[in-house]
């Protein structure tokens, strides 16, 4: 059972929308809809956060919200069902600004004021979870906006500014009611929408989106679309049928078990990441690399996996650690080595109708490590040029137990079984380094395009075995830029 519409509060008003092609994003919603034009067109790609909206879901508890910054312009209408929405046009109170809009004033933070709505929505959102943000933490909400007359001093400064005022702005008065809203939009049967062109469904459990995956097997599956909305925004494409996995149950699973993470497919980055983190530092600070705060409150595990891109930062990191998936097609489950969904360039092991439904993650034991490197051309919010993986076990200065894995080398993320030969068994020091060295171009044969040359990428991924082999034998040699804030 379903209903052929989405329903959702916009700021506090009950919205129900049918009728609509489900190609069209929230931002386009916004403005040629709903003509609320505070929300800004920038990139439409999610890089300058000029379309920065506010989203606010329940919680797994169902009584608390979840307040995140998104980015409008690559997000589909769709996947607003049961959540709320909040722009920049409803903040204040009736003529008065809130906390987040007069501290930009005060602080002189806007000149043109194009980009002013998407930084007071990134600030509102952190004031909503922390309303004495402390500088990293400013910094980290607002890498996702770009500005380019203001400076970003007067911009920082406003954010800093203790919001003593939270409990009584109007979405904290209408907080329970909207909760209470939330609850009952979670209680209708799966929504669709459609314009009798092109349709878009969300499933609600996994053996509902199995059944319209069998039924529609070209459906194309979106999740928090901060890549497949390009298609759309950028290259102008359509697509007929889409089915959104944010619905989906067993796919938001998140378990810490004694000697593995659990992450469904459809939990965002932002989400599992503090777990991840705690286990492996190294990972834990290469994610918050990806893509922008936005980028991270939607962007799914499952997602980067399943784009199959050569350089997507998740699955060399993966790769090395040896994780596992659960695919799903139908009623029937299989498991495999996640380097072993890889295929060619774009090519993956799934079959029609077939979907990603859970990623096992071990955990290190003791003496083993992982070390990551991410190389691009600037520290926030890049495309990968090279990136590289090093899970080790030194005994005694030996190696024991190696895995390499690297991304922007071939056409798909893979190992470097060459390279791990020529460590494996090996005294950890020099002469094995440079014979892996050497061993990198057995394995490896990169192409040049506009990020990087072939001998760039090979000379870089080089000097990361050298550089994993200094850090490891020198823990006071600092090799890393980590104070760019």
């Amino acid at each position: 059972m379903s209903i052929n519409a989405i329903r959702f509060l916009l700021n506090n008003d009950v919205v129900s929308i049918e009728n609509i092609d489900p190609n069209m994003t929230v931002l386009q919603y916004l403005r040629e809809e709903r003509f609320n034009s505070g929300t800004k067109e920038g990139c439409s790609s999610g890089d300058c956060g000029a379309c920065t909206v506010v989203m606010a879901e329940l919680a797994k508890d169902k009584q608390t919200l979840n307040y995140k910054a998104i980015n409008a312009c690559i997000s589909f209408v769709g996947s607003l069902h049961a959540k709320q929405l909040i722009t920049v046009e409803h903040l204040k109170q009736g003529a008065k600004l809130h906390h987040v809009q007069q501290t930009m004033v005060d602080h002189h933070g806007s000149q043109c004021g194009f980009c002013t709505p998407g930084f007071v929505m990134s600030s509102f959102a952190l004031h909503q979870h922390n309303n004495t943000p402390n500088r990293v933490e400013v910094l980290e909400a607002l890498a996702g906006n770009l500005c380019r007359c203001t400076g970003y001093r007067s911009i920082i400064d406003a954010a800093l500014v203790p919001n003593e005022s939270t409990a009584n702005d109007s979405f904290a008065q209408h907080y329970q009611q909207t909760v209470k809203q939330l609850n009952d939009f979670k209680t209708l049967p799966s929504a669709e929408l459609s314009n009798n062109v092109h349709r878009y469904f969300a499933p609600k459990s996994s053996a509902e989106l199995a059944k319209k995956l069998l039924d529609n097997p070209q459906a194309i599956l979106v999740a928090g679309a901060t890549d497949l909305a390009l298609t759309v925004t950028q290259n102008l494409a359509t697509i007929d049928d889409l089915v959104y996995l944010g619905d989906v149950a067993e796919l938001h699973r998140l378990d810490n078990n004694a000697d593995e993470f659990v992450i469904g497919s459809a939990v965002p980055y932002s989400e599992f990441t503090p777990m991840l983190a705690n286990e492996y530092h190294e990972l834990g600070e290469m994610i918050e690399r990806i893509g922008s705060k936005q980028i991270r409150n939607n962007g799914t595990l499952g997602g980067n996996i399943g784009n199959a891109s050569p350089i997507g930062d998740m699955p060399p990191a993966l790769i090395a650690l040896g994780a596992t998936m659960t695919l799903q097609r139908g009623d029937s489950e299989r498991k495999i080595a996640l380097e072993d969904f890889f295929i060619a360039y774009k090519k993956t092991v799934l079959n029609e109708a077939e979907f990603i439904k859970n990623i096992y993650i071990p955990k290190a034991k003791a003496g083993q490590l992982l070390k990551v490197y991410k190389i691009s051309k600037r520290i926030d919010d890049d495309i990968s040029a090279v990136l590289a993986a090093f899970f080790i076990e030194l005994n005694d200065n030996v190696v024991t137990n190696i895995r390499i894995a690297f991304g922007g080398m071939a056409g798909i993320p893979m190992r470097a079984k060459h390279c791990e030969a020529a460590l494996l068994n090996k005294t950890f020091n020099k002469a094995s380094i440079t014979a892996a060295q050497q061993a990198l171009t057995q394995d490896f044969q990169p192409m040049s395009d506009v990020r990087a040359s072939d001998k760039y990428r090979m000379k870089v991924g080089q000097n990361l075995i050298e550089k994993c082999y200094l850090e490891l034998q020198s823990k006071n040699i600092e090799t890393r830029v980590v104070n760019y804030a």
